[in-house]
């Protein structure tokens, strides 16, 4: 199987709403398992779907009861608050204290077209909000309040400078928190 490069922030396809997936194909089902084998190499729990630039509702995760995909996922219900140290693959090296519902009800269909309703919580339910925030073009930036996304846009900034002017792909980040997807 081959890794396939993580987008990384300032790609315009991270901020575009991904569209349903209509049909299981033999395309698709290769594409969760190169999403799959890039997650695990980054490492990472979760990678959605527009993080490898395709524009599909679909996306994988493992927090260590192995693998799973699901395909146009939704929350049906959530409750509680959970603050924890979240980071994304797509804004590797960076991790912010984030506010989300600490339960969620997570519904979709898996690859043989077969309903998936998962009631999860604390790490598994960030998970799925964290995957379905990339589904909608949401990044972990946008649920910082205004003093951390300046700070946090200055840091990837000087990030940037440090890099080399041809773009690198950055295919993972190391996992000190939760490298989510």
């Amino acid at each position: 199987m081959s890794t396939t490069e993580i987008r990384v922030i300032g790609d315009p396809v991270l901020r575009t709403r991904a569209t349903e997936v209509t049909e299981v194909t033999g395309a698709l089902v290769r594409l969760t398992e190169d999403m799959l084998t890039t997650m695990y190499d980054a490492p990472g729990i979760g990678l959605a779907a527009p993080q490898v630039g395709v524009q599909k509702r679909i996306f994988v995760y493992d927090w260590g009861e192995g693998p799973g995909v699901v395909v146009n996922p939704r929350i049906e219900g959530s409750d509680g608050e959970w603050v924890y140290e979240e980071g994304c693959l797509s804004i590797p090296g960076l991790t912010w204290e984030i506010l989300r519902p600490k339960e969620v009800h997570l519904v979709g269909v898996d690859l043989d077209g077969n309903e998936v309703s998962i009631e999860a919580d604390e790490l598994p339910a960030r998970l799925f909000q964290h995957e379905l925030d990339h589904l909608d073009g949401v990044l972990l930036l946008d649920h910082l309040d205004l003093d951390q996304r300046r700070e946090a846009r200055l840091t990837l900034s000087e990030l940037a400078l440090a890099r080399p002017v041809a773009r690198q792909p950055i295919v993972g980040a190391s996992r000190p928190a939760s490298p989510l997807s």
